[in-house]
């Protein structure tokens, strides 16, 4: 039963371990820079006389 318990903190240590390294890899490499920005680009959708070309189709 010991031998589990210790097998299981090593997991856990080894999972802890794995998630912060994918975490900073995504950090250097950029995935959180603009978290902002697409929230808002539904806004900037379309241009307006693009808009009046596919109404008059």
């Amino acid at each position: 039963m010991l031998w589990t318990i210790i097998a299981l903190i090593i997991l856990m240590f080894l999972l802890g371990l794995a998630a912060w390294l994918i975490f900073l890899w995504a950090a250097k490499s950029g995935q959180f820079d603009d978290i902002e920005r697409p929230k808002h680009r539904m806004m900037d959708d379309d241009d307006p006389a693009d808009r009046r070309s596919k109404e008059q189709l």
